[in-house]
């Protein structure tokens, strides 16, 4: 059986994200150089990158890792617009990262070579995004119930470990 390689006629595009501007990092087939940008996250700037994308006439697909929630509105933007996500996992970025450079060094040009490497090789994930899905709410909800359940946790140690001693130190016998 023989290999297929499916990444050499696709534009392979590495996104950095955070809070308020993403390093993105495109490797177009058959060039050597790579091309940078950094875009903001506001639409105007999605819509400068999807026409760049655009642009190549090639299948496009884009890595990220997921960084809290500011990954889940450009992923959702580049989803509508019909391009390929994919999602790398922050542990498996950090060990590539460590054993690529030689350093747990840490910026956002080099971890959009990183996500780019990985995308090469396939180490990488699907997204599935919540809003498409329709599971956006039952993730809330599941956020919000981890939030309450640890303050509950956090409370009653406290209450358990601080206040009941200082205030009731013969207490301790019960418990």
């Amino acid at each position: 059986m023989t290999a297929t390689d499916t990444t050499a006629a696709t534009v392979l595009v590495a996104i950095d994200i955070s809070k308020h501007r993403h390093e993105v990092l495109i490797g177009i087939p058959g060039k050597k150089r790579r091309r940078r940008m950094t875009i903001t996250n506001s639409l105007e700037d999605f819509r400068r990158l999807s026409a760049a994308l655009v642009s190549y006439d090639l299948p496009v697909r884009i890595g990220f890792e997921a960084t809290g929630n500011y990954h889940r509105s450009l992923a959702h933007y580049l989803g509508q617009q019909g391009f390929e996500l994919k999602l790398v996992s922050s542990v498996s970025l950090a060990r590539t990262r460590e054993a690529l450079h030689n350093s747990w060094d840490k910026n956002d040009p080099k971890d959009a070579q990183v996500i780019l490497h990985m995308l090469e090789i396939g180490a990488v994930q699907f997204v599935h995004d919540p809003l498409v899905v329709g599971i956006a709410d039952i993730q809330e909800l599941s956020k919000t119930h981890e939030i309450v359940s640890r303050s509950k946790t956090e409370l009653w140690h406290r209450i358990l470990t601080h206040y009941l001693p200082l205030y009731f130190p013969e207490a301790e016998r019960f418990h």
